[in-house]
């Protein structure tokens, strides 16, 4: 099953080293295939290097699109910690 979502990022400071750390961090706990885009580009979502040079800034909209068993819970917590700001405000 593929689950595509988008959300928009809320923090001040954007998807730098630490956000993007949050994000690698949510999708080792599940199995499914994860791409993210931003901008027109997409990058491996398991990959913190590919996640930073997307250059995400406040305000900036992520499409998260995962594919496998447990798809939707996936992208369901990377959209949440996404809302919440990766907890930075």
């Amino acid at each position: 099953m593929k689950i595509e979502r988008r959300a928009q990022i809320v923090n001040p400071e954007g998807l730098h080293a630490r956000p993007s750390g949050t994000l690698v961090a949510i999708a080792q706990e599940f199995q499914s295939e994860l791409r993210i885009a931003c901008n027109g580009r997409e990058v491996n979502g398991r990959s913190i290097l590919e996640l930073i040079t997307l250059g995400a800034t406040c305000g900036s909209e992520l499409l998260f699109s995962a594919h496998g068993p447990d798809a939707e819970a996936l992208v369901d917590a990377l959209v949440q910690a996404v809302s919440a700001g990766f907890g930075e405000h």
